[in-house]
């Protein structure tokens, strides 16, 4: 077996479907809605809570609230930190799964059944693409690399993993400006 097919291979499951251009609160609803998305799998630390915070920014409450009605929610994180995690779950009013162990499938598996849509439905969002890019893919997801969020709901600055992530994907011939999901301000759909 010839090395250069299975790094090919791995740098397939890399790819985001999604780059989004700014933290979780850039991405549209609409667009995802109009790409058949009725589902979306959450990561929480630095996707939706800055690190080492338990106060969510307020952009990110008011954009859980703008998707609620519409897309079923539910958060998974790696975290161990039960306290933690209950806290953004209880925040939010949302179902969750702690210690989840991405990239494995298993949790995503139950979190699927749970919420009762098929992969190609469901859209997993986060800002890592060894654990959230890399366990959405191997589901048959939609997967969004989001940038890292600060506590006041922007980019986060201390962002040096997610850089060193983005340059591996250049790296690899995998890095697709085309595959960037338009903002609500940017208004049309530039993948298709």
């Amino acid at each position: 077996m010839s090395l250069i097919p299975s790094l090919q291979k791995t740098a397939q499951w890399l790819q985001p479907s999604y780059i989004v251009a700014g933290p979780i609160t850039a991405i549209d609803p609409q667009t995802l809605w109009g790409k058949g998305i009725r589902g979306l799998v959450l990561d929480v630390d630095q996707t939706l809570a800055p690190r080492r915070q338990l106060v969510l920014p307020e952009t990110v409450r008011h954009w859980i609230e703008q998707v609620r009605p519409r897309f079923k929610l539910y958060l998974l994180s790696n975290n161990l930190n039960r306290r933690r995690i209950l806290w953004v779950a209880r925040q939010l009013d949302l179902p969750y799964c702690l210690a989840a162990r991405k990239p494995s499938r298993h949790s995503l598996r139950q979190v699927l059944k749970t919420i009762n849509l098929p992969p190609a439905q469901v859209a997993m969002v986060g800002d890592r693409l060894f654990t959230d890019v890399l366990a959405g893919n191997r589901m048959g997801m939609m997967s969004l690399l989001v940038e890292p969020i600060a506590s006041d709901g922007r980019p986060s600055r201390q962002n040096r993993l997610y850089r060193m992530e983005l340059r591996l994907l250049r790296a690899l011939g995998r890095f697709t400006i085309s595959g960037d999901l338009p903002t609500p301000t940017q208004g049309r759909d530039r993948k298709s």
